[in-house]
């Protein structure tokens, strides 16, 4: 990310632009691709005033905030911008999903919640990766693992294939139909 300090009835101080530079590193992670930060950090009588504006594609996030201490005023922007972008990213998150949201979607917060107030079934979600190979192959795989089953894709049909821990320990195998 690039990053522009300015300072306005202010000393420029290299403490100030580092701290600045150290709170926006950690938009790097939330921010799919590079962007631009511009910093204003300016004094006015007693109010310390931070504004932070970072533009990137497809992403504007514009926060100012104004108290007694200038670090606290990074702090309470920062904050705010990172509010932006969780919900930016939300809204998009679910304009690209339309109709077809799934289980996958839906926030463990709000999965937690859903448990306690319906005394429904917490739902625990785990991606796994899954790959080629055949029945025999999966069969000596399950007596690697320890696991009651193992998602894989079957080489010869290139279906997806569910190898499974019977009650009575024997295995068996669900493929999917024509």
């Amino acid at each position: 990310m690039q990053i522009s300090v300015t300072f306005k009835n202010l000393p420029p101080s290299e403490h100030l632009k580092t701290y600045v530079k150290e709170k926006l590193d950690r938009f790097d992670r939330l921010l799919d691709n590079p962007a631009e930060a511009s910093v204003v950090l300016s004094v006015e009588k007693f109010r310390h005033i931070a504004e932070i504006n970072i533009t990137g594609d497809r992403l504007n996030l514009i926060g100012k905030e104004e108290i007694n201490d200038m670090y606290s005023a990074i702090d309470m922007v920062m904050d705010k911008l990172e509010k932006q972008l969780k919900k930016g990213k939300q809204k998009t998150r679910e304009r690209r999903g339309g109709a077809k949201s799934s289980i996958k979607d839906i926030p463990p917060e709000f999965m937690v919640n859903m448990a306690e107030d319906d005394h429904r079934p917490q739902i625990k979600i785990t991606n796994i990766d899954y790959k080629p190979m055949d029945v025999e192959e999966a069969v000596m795989q399950m007596e690697l693992l320890d696991d009651n089953f193992l998602v894989f894709t079957n080489a010869q049909t290139d279906r997806v294939n569910v190898l499974y821990r019977r009650k009575d320990g024997h295995l068996g195998l669900i493929q999917p139909s024509s």
